[in-house]
Parts: structure tokens; C-alpha cells; sequence
């Protein structure tokens, strides 16, 4: 199917949106090619950031389990998830699949109270592996504490900076300068010595191994120093609906999550069938596909108390570093059937 450019015109309305965030900066609108399986019903446009995260929406689209349940289903690719979360907040696009950063999302919350509701999450940490830290492969770097004074990327973003900054601060590496730099821009900077280390999302740490560049320091770095326990999940990544879609499609909604949740079956239980519908979506494939770790999923209906404290834990991080305007309360933004 051809692409479709989804870039929008920038407006007036836009600048709104961008100044009510508080993050104008860091939200440059980038929209990219679309993929649309066409049924019955009204259209449900979801964003997604290019990441192997998204497995689960990218499968449900390819085994054909929207289709089956007679839904009409956009996928609206963008450069990064404030992008996805921004297209939320304008009204066009109706959700977001998991890998959109959990906190982009609740700034779209602050700027909109009552905008979405999370139906799963893509909690990570030392076992499910997605963030990182990695090094040139014949760095002297050895640990965390070995980047004190040193020159660290950054994913782009305020969710990768902060998490970036407060890592780095909590793990003894005082005085490492932080900068952004797109995830796909890591390794190269790496190898070119622009930079000591970087953190980064997979399949960046694998891309590297790989191809004998870069080598990993840390993983699971955001439930060992954010949450305080390697094992703890870490729900980074979210997929959403807008509650104004939920409120106006009820019975759709339900069976979008449905068919998005056989998607998230499908990675539990058939994860080599699954990972080939990384192709066409991510940068991933050939024998990356079966190399990249996978991440965990959680369904609303699976959260249990300790999984909402784990979560509201890493939201209070946002508040505390003042990044947030407000306290944001994770409870409130889980879908309720």
C-alpha cells in the first residue's frame, strides 16, 4: 500500500496545543506514512512510535484481528511519542499503541484533563529489557559510575531526559552532561566519538551487539534506579484510547481493545510468530527480528495494587523534577470496562 503523508499544516490551533503542554520545544509535530485496513464502522486512527514495543498493535493489524471484528483501523506513524500524544490532544488521532511514552501521555493529561484512558501497558526492567545504557565496544567504561564528567545522549524528549539526568545523578555519575539525539543516531555517535555513552531504547543496544560496535553497561536502568528494584515494572510505554472516542464509540471501543489484547496474546504465546510484523513498521528486520528483546505486556484488567504504586512512583518522578505542573494520579487514567 502507498504511503499517505499524514504531515499536518502548522496552525494557530496547533500553537495552542504546543503552549498549553509546557513542552513547545520538544513537540514538533512529525507525521509519516499511514496504514489503513478498511471495514465497516467509524475509523479508528491510533499513533505509534516506531519501536518494537508496539509489537501487539502491528500484529493485530497484520493477522487481521480488527478486521475480523469489523473495525476500521489508521495506524499514524510519528517520530516520537509526544508527537502521538499531540495528535491525541488535537483531535487527530484517537489513541496511541504501547511504546508511546507513558509520560508524554500525562502531559497531554495536565493539558486536557480527562483525555485518555490506558487499556495496556509495556512494563520493562533487567528481565524484559528495553532501556539501557550502552558504550562503544572498546570503551574504558565499565559501569554507571564510570560515566562521571562524561558526554551522555539522550533519547529525544522529556520522558528519555529527565529519566536520563536522574539515573545518572542516582547511580554516582556526577557531572555527566546530557544531550538529545535521535534513538537512530546513537550507535553512529558512539563510534564516531561524538559522545561517551548513550541511553537508548532496543533495538538499539542489540543493533549494536550485532554489528560488533557497542556494547551494553546497564539494562533494565529505569526500574533499578528510578523504581529501586531491577525486577520492578517499569510502565514506560502505554495504548490508549481518548475517552471523548470511548464516550461517543463505547461498543467499538470494546472491541478495538479486544482484538488489540488477541494481539498481545499472540506476542505471549507465539512470540517467533509475532516478531516478523516488527517489518514494515520498526527499522527492525532480516535477523534483527529475532534477536531483539521482547517487552511485557499488561492489560488493564491485570493491574494489581502493587503494579499502580510502581507506576504512580515513576509519575511522582515527573512532579518532583517539575516537569509535571501537577500531581497526576495513574489510577484515574486506567480504562474501566
Amino acid at each position: 500500500m502507498k504511503p499517505v503523508d499524514t504531515t499536518p499544516p502548522r496552525s494557530a490551533s496547533r500553537r495552542r496545543i504546543l503552549q498549553a503542554t509546557g513542552a513547545s520545544a520538544a513537540l514538533g509535530l512529525i507525521g509519516a506514512p499511514a496504514i489503513v485496513r478498511a471495514q465497516a464502522g467509524p475509523k479508528i486512527r491510533v499513533g505509534y512510535w516506531p519501536v518494537a514495543a508496539g509489537l501487539p498493535f502491528f500484529a493485530a493489524i497484520e493477522k487481521g484481528y480488527f478486521k475480523e471484528a469489523g473495525l476500521e483501523v489508521e495506524a499514524l506513524k510519528f517520530a516520537g511519542a509526544q508527537q502521538v500524544m499531540e495528535a491525541m490532544l488535537s483531535g487527530r488521532s484517537d489513541g496511541s499503541s504501547n511504546g508511546t511514552g507513558a509520560a508524554n501521555l500525562a502531559i497531554g493529561e495536565i493539558a486536557q484533563p480527562g483525555l485518555f484512558k490506558i487499556f495496556a501497558t509495556n512494563p520493562s526492567n533487567a528481565k524484559y529489557v528495553l532501556d539501557e545504557f550502552i558504550t562503544a565496544k572498546d570503551s574504558p567504561i565499565k559501569t554507571m559510575v564510570d560515566l562521571k564528567g562524561k558526554k551522555v545522549a539522550s533519547g529525544p524528549g522529556i520522558q528519555n531526559v529527565t529519566l536520563c539526568k536522574t539515573m545518572l545523578e542516582r547511580a554516582g555519575a556526577t557531572g555527566a552532561t546530557v544531550s538529545e539525539l535521535p534513538i537512530g543516531q546513537h550507535i553512529a555517535s558512539l563510534v564516531a566519538g561524538q559522545v561517551d555513552a548513550c541511553y537508548t531504547l532496543e533495538p538499539t543496544g542489540t543493533i549494536g551487539r550485532m554489528n560488533g560496535t557497542t556494547r551494553v553497561i546497564e539494562a533494565g536502568v529505569v526500574a533499578k534506579y528510578i523504581l529501586g528494584d531491577a525486577m520492578a515494572p517499569w510502565h514506560g510505554g502505554a495504548a490508549s484510547l481518548t475517552t471523548e472516542f470511548i464516550k461517543k464509540n463505547p461498543e467499538v471501543a470494546k472491541k478495538f481493545i479486544a482484538a488489540y489484547a488477541r494481539g498481545i496474546e499472540l506476542v505471549r504465546t507465539k512470540p517467533e510468530e509475532a516478531r516478523q510484523f516488527m517489518k514494515g513498521y520498526t527499522a527492525i528486520e532480516g535477523p534483527l527480528t529475532a534477536e531483539v528483546p521482547l517487552a511485557s505486556y499488561m492489560l488493564y484488567s491485570e493491574f494489581k495494587p502493587s503494579d499502580l504504586a510502581y507506576f504512580q512512583k515513576f509519575y511522582d518522578l515527573f512532579t518532583e523534577k517539575g516537569i509535571f505542573e501537577k500531581k497526576v494520579v495513574v489510577d484515574g487514567l486506567i480504562y474501566k470496562a
